[in-house]
């Protein structure tokens, strides 16, 4: 077994393996790489015929002043309340219908799950003229609320589909022995599924909010206002009409970053027992 598993052929294909692997991260990582370094530069530096990708000067306090040339708080606030509201909203109504779907029988069953299927084909560009007229009729063209409720139901498709597999993945009987104790349906699925199905909810949830987090066309679209606009709007701030600055927009492109990596590595663990719990089953 030994030298089986130390075979030519083995070690071969393990290395054309990590070889594979350090060219994906290189191709993945390499863009973040060049806006890290250009975030460092000074303008002169950046429109420079003889520029090259590592600064000769690392001007750290482009960091800094990109909070003053723009109101980046109350962008990144605007994004939080975008993100969390359509996440809640978008959780709220997807575990009930999720339930329904894994747990009970009913008519149109199949029809209304191919439909849940399909209508995570539509991009919200698609939808954008549609979008609009609904939220002018409801007075919500310049609002975060609206923002919430469109980021929500773009989501809602994607939250049942996962929960739906996570919930079908875990036993009935545990459901039924806490029926035997006196729980009512309820019940069973609020102490009993919903702790058991956490990874798979936990994953949910991060995608949700991510999506909402990186939503740039509808908002584009929709608001007007500067103080309403979110992150990955408010920062075209720095893309002028006669220059774009380039340092003061991939700076401010890194801090819209930093929250989505930080839920990455938050829920590392839950994300893969998620995805395996939700995604594969029918």
């Amino acid at each position: 077994m030994a030298n089986k598993s130390n075979s030519p052929k083995r070690i071969l294909l393990r290395i054309l393996l990590y070889i594979v692997v350090v060219i994906v991260c290189i191709v993945t990582l390499y863009p973040y790489f060049a806006m890290f370094c250009t975030a460092l530069k000074n303008r002169a530096e950046i429109f420079s015929m003889n520029g090259t990708i590592l600064p000769i000067t690392a001007v750290w306090s482009n960091f800094i002043d990109v909070w003053h040339r723009a109101p980046m708080a109350n962008y990144m606030l605007n994004s939080l309340m975008i993100a969390g509201g359509s996440t809640i909203i978008a959780m709220l109504c997807g575990i009930p219908a999720a339930y329904a779907l894994a747990r009970m029988k009913f008519k149109g069953q199949t029809i209304f799950l191919g439909f849940v299927i399909v209508s995570q084909m539509f991009a919200p560009v698609v939808l954008l003229i549609g979008i609009y007229k609904v939220m002018s009729i409801l007075s919500l063209t310049d609002s975060i609320i609206g923002l919430i409720f469109i980021n929500a139901a773009f989501n809602q498709a994607f939250t049942i589909w996962l929960l739906r597999g996570t919930f079908i993945g875990i036993s009935v009987e545990m459901e039924q022995a806490a029926t035997i104790d006196g729980c009512n349906r309820l019940q069973g699925m609020t102490k009993v599924l919903l702790p058991v199905a956490a990874p798979g909810i936990v994953t949910t949830l991060i995608f949700i909010f991510i999506n909402a987090w990186n939503e740039y066309t509808v908002a584009l679209c929709l608001i007007s206002t500067s103080e309403r606009e979110p992150l990955t709007v408010g920062i075209n701030v720095f893309n002028g009409y006669n220059m774009i600055e380039w340092q003061y927009l991939f700076a401010a492109s890194l801090f819209a970053i930093v929250p989505v990596v930080i839920l990455f590595m938050g829920i590392e663990k839950n994300l893969v027992s998620g995805l395996a719990s939700g995604g594969v089953k029918g």
